[in-house]
């Protein structure tokens, strides 16, 4: 089908700048990418180019109803985005201030700041120097989460769900993140009910890797606050799967 007409059920009929973008994005596809790899077909990855440009045009896509068309669940659609996004070399962009006011939590901005200088300086510093220079803060949902913890930190409400969409993460690589950030900078994003005691924290020269893949014990891990032991590689934190 051709991506226009996708666009057209979608809503975008009009929007010419937003179509040719997403079939930039899909002739990028075809040369860098098999998707077949992840089971995406013809209609589903045009579909996600459209959501990607948008993302990136600033335009107001309606997932769910893009969820529909692709025919895939939201689980696997989200999984399946994620890796054509990685696999183009396409990375979301997160202002903290525009989330700040998207989400109503203006006040927390100065916090959200200070949280991820903070962790950044603590995560290098727990690296060997040979891999200190790979190590890439860019990715969008160390910003996301970052935002998600303090405005849990100051009692705010805000939609996870939400936030894992606009960084384009999957939830287990949001978890992981997010423990990461809890033990490297307790201080800041902890809360007295989250607290354990030091000595059950092991904490990792190489850190986590934020997805569900594992590695021996000796390769480095800590345990997370359900006791059981999480494992992130730095390969895997900066770049993504």
């Amino acid at each position: 089908m051709d991506i226009s007409a996708i666009a057209r059920k979608l809503g975008f009929s009009d929007s010419k700048n937003l179509i040719r973008k997403a079939a930039e994005l899909r002739r990028l596809c075809d040369v860098q990418f098999d998707s077949s790899v992840i089971g995406v077909g013809e209609v589903c990855k045009a579909v996600m180019c459209l959501e990607i440009a948008a993302t990136r045009l600033g335009i107001v896509f309606d997932r769910p109803n893009a969820i529909r068309l692709s025919g895939m669940s939201e689980k696997a659609y989200t999984r399946s985005y994620n890796s054509l996004q990685n696999g183009i070399g396409v990375k979301n962009k997160l202002d903290i201030r525009e989330l700040a006011i998207q989400f109503g939590c203006v006040r927390i901005i100065p916090f959200v700041k200070k949280g991820l200088s903070f962790y950044k300086d603590r995560f290098l510093a727990s690296l060997p120097p040979s891999r200190r220079a790979s190590a890439d803060f860019t990715r969008p949902v160390f910003t996301a989460v970052a935002f998600y913890l303090c405005a849990k930190k100051h009692k705010l409400k805000v939609d996870k769900l939400k936030l894992i969409e606009l960084c384009g993460a999957s939830e287990s690589e949001f978890s992981s993140v997010s423990t990461s950030m809890k033990d490297l900078c307790f201080d800041i994003y902890g809360t007295t009910k989250e607290k354990k005691d030091p000595k059950d924290v092991k904490v990792n020269r190489e850190l986590l890797d934020v997805l569900p893949e594992k590695r021996k014990i000796e390769d480095g891990g800590y345990f997370s606050d359900e006791g059981e032991e999480v494992v992130l590689s730095t390969q895997s934190i900066f770049r993504g799967h």
